[in-house]
């Protein structure tokens, strides 16, 4: 896998509002200031020197919630109750009927295809700008990934290609909603409707996302959620699957517990097939993220006020074009906070040395993903024994030629990310990397040489 998709999902998204989000959206009160100086790569003055809000937020209430755990002798949910709670909070904030905890967001992810009844021979479509995992649950259940190509304005899957990768192996669309933004899931649901496809939400970055007023995750047949550590909502590792389908949520239990059902005691040897694994969350975990719950409403409106904040500055600096928002998308997570920088724009300067500018100032930026869909992973996977013996050579070759993303390509090339974390500061913070910015810009021919 290539350095650059090895970020863990872990930075914040941006967007130009739209729909119900014009009448919220906060304005910004002042032009950014534009002291003389030069840029700080170039020997000036750093921007800012103040460092961005740490990562985790913890008090005594994560104390608390571990020492419950550690003193009550049970550490594993088999017997304890920890999990089982957490499971009934984050259902009843999410707006599902069932959830599933589970070890991490792959875990999640893999046990809802298995409990969807994915397998060899399946096809899955997917999009190509997405962390690796969302892959390698396909590969791991033996399917073929088969990748839809973003719409460059959002980096979502695009919804007017979907139909088209669609065929009669078709067992599930998993948009995913990276950076925290939803993807058009007005359009994807009604093209599974249509074509009798279930969608399956990869929703690990969009914690407390809405969709017209529903929470990501809750919307298809089954939304799979990470907590982990760079994550809205954290506890190290772990992970959640929504859904509202009884059947499912049974068999996904199943799956994540080595086949055996609900509500059996620890001697009862009971298993329902067809296969499974431990992909049980513990109760520590569990007691973590119900600590971290007490405050995540909180952070998710402080992110949402200066994401928004900061896209009405970076809007107004040429050659910073911020990820648009569907109009649906009442609320963003903003686990990434996601940005397309044109070089043109900046006397040609390229992205390597805009980034390099740009950490001089205090503001530390990422470039993202680089494009799944061409990773030596892939070639790996596909080439190997398992898929070679599942699938006639033919359709391998044909598989390769349908998985040309040319709008991904140009998003790797041209993306940057903000953390999460820098999302929580004060509106002072979103002024100051708007300035770091528009500075850059003001000297971008000067910074040709570094």
């Amino acid at each position: 896998m290539k350095a650059s998709t090895s970020n863990r999902r872990q930075f914040l998204g941006t967007t130009a509002a739209a729909g119900s989000l014009l009448a919220s959206r906060p304005q910004a009160q002042a032009p950014v200031s534009r002291p003389a100086g030069k840029p700080a790569v170039l020997g000036g003055t750093p921007v800012r020197s103040k460092p961005f809000p740490s990562w985790p937020v913890t008090d005594q209430t994560e104390e608390k919630a571990l020492l419950d755990v550690l003193h009550g002798g049970t550490w594993f949910r088999g017997d304890g109750k920890t999990v089982d709670r957490f499971e009934a909070e984050y259902a009843r904030v999410m707006g599902s009927r069932h959830c599933l905890a589970t070890a991490n967001g792959t875990s999640a992810l893999i046990t809802s295809l298995a409990g969807m009844g994915v397998g060899p021979g399946d096809e899955v479509i997917i999009p190509p700008y997405t962390f690796i995992a969302t892959l390698n649950a396909v590969l791991i259940r033996f399917a073929l990934p088969v990748f839809v190509d973003v719409d460059r304005e959002t980096f979502q899957i695009d919804p007017g290609k979907i139909e088209a990768a669609i065929t009669d192996r078709t067992a599930a669309i998993m948009p995913v909603h990276i950076g925290g933004s939803a993807a058009d899931m007005k359009s994807i649901l009604e093209i599974g409707r249509r074509r009798k496809v279930p969608i399956l939400e990869d929703a690990c970055q969009a914690h407390f996302g809405e969709w017209e007023g529903k929470k990501l995750g809750s919307l298809g047949a089954a939304g799979c959620f990470s907590f982990q550590a760079s994550k809205n909502l954290n506890s190290g590792e772990g992970g959640a699957i929504l859904t509202d389908d009884e059947s499912l949520a049974e068999k996904c239990f199943a799956f994540h517990n080595n086949c055996r059902p609900r509500r059996i005691n620890s001697l009862n040897f009971t298993y329902l097939g067809p296969a499974g694994a431990n992909l049980r969350l513990t109760e520590f975990q569990a007691g973590l993220l119900l600590a971290q719950m007490t405050r995540t409403e909180k952070q998710a409106r402080s992110r949402n006020r200066n994401a928004l904040y900061l896209t009405k500055l970076l809007e107004a600096i040429p050659g910073i074009r911020p990820a648009r928002l569907y109009p649906g998308n009442s609320r963003s997570a903003w686990h990434l906070y996601m940005f397309r920088y044109e070089p043109e724009k900046f006397a040609g300067l390229t992205r390597s040395r805009f980034l390099k500018a740009l950490r001089a100032e205090g503001v530390p930026a990422s470039s993202g993903y680089a494009p799944l869909q061409r990773d030596p992973l892939l070639k790996e996977a596909i080439g190997s024994k398992a898929f070679r013996m599942l699938y006639p050579e033919q359709r391998l070759k044909q598989w390769w030629e349908r998985n040309q993303c040319p709008a991904n390509d140009q998003v790797c090339e041209e993306a940057v990310w903000f953390t999460q974390t820098m999302l929580l500061g004060e509106q002072s913070d979103m002024d100051q990397i708007a300035e770091a910015v528009a500075k850059i810009s003001r000297h971008a021919g000067d910074l040709l040489k570094i």
